[in-house]
């Protein structure tokens, strides 16, 4: 499944400023559709739950279950944050383990059309530059301030940096990944030249 642009927004796209309605709508675009990729992962390259378990050779403790949690994880805390009363206060360490997605198919998808509609309900009317406080362990504790349209992009770099691993595990597993473009970050499509959504397509809007 892939997405057209203007079919992602609601009417109310419209309250936002003229100038940052297409940023908007391309940050919205890019978080929906790196998530959508995940769920035609997995409703066309893995047949068993028991994939979504299976331990890297290559990236110990690494689990195709754990990286679809983790990643879907930093859209759902960021939505939580900015659905929540002021002042918006964000911490991607929050973790939520054994989760039913990392080891059920079914869930996992679920999960993910979840937060792809969550995203569709909450971004068009959510203010670009509402200023978010970032807490975070790097390992020191840091405080940063922050934007919630620089997360909501951040979002889908994550996301990617994840598919390239889930991209080897499924290569150990001696499948296939059907869409070539998974893992791959929109500046490495674009810059090559690639025939994709998030590639050639996005860089001539």
């Amino acid at each position: 499944m892939s997405y057209s642009q203007p079919s992602l927004l609601s009417s109310s796209m419209n309250a936002q400023p003229d100038e940052n309605a297409e940023n908007w709508k391309n940050l919205l675009f890019v978080a929906q559709t790196v998530l959508q990729q995940a769920v035609d992962l997995l409703d066309h390259d893995l047949q068993q739950d028991e994939q979504l378990t299976v331990s890297s050779e290559y990236l110990p403790g690494s689990t195709i279950g754990k990286h679809l949690r983790h990643a879907r994880e930093h859209f759902e805390l960021l939505l939580t944050c900015i659905t929540s009363p002021p002042p918006y206060v964000l911490n991607y360490d929050v973790r939520i383990r054994n989760t039913p997605m990392e080891t059920s198919r079914a869930a996992a998808r679920t999960a993910l059309l979840e937060t792809i509609q969550r995203l569709q309900d909450v971004v068009p009317t959510s203010n670009w530059n509402e200023p978010v406080t970032l807490n975070a362990v790097t390992p020191f504790p840091q405080t940063f301030q922050t934007t919630f349209a620089r997360e909501l992009w951040f979002g889908g770099l994550h996301c990617i940096h994840h598919w390239s691993m889930i991209r080897v595990i499924v290569g150990e597993m001696k499948l296939k990944v059907s869409d070539d473009c998974f893992g791959f970050a929109p500046s490495t499509l674009v810059s090559s030249g690639r025939e994709h959504s998030l590639g050639k397509t996005m860089a001539k809007i």
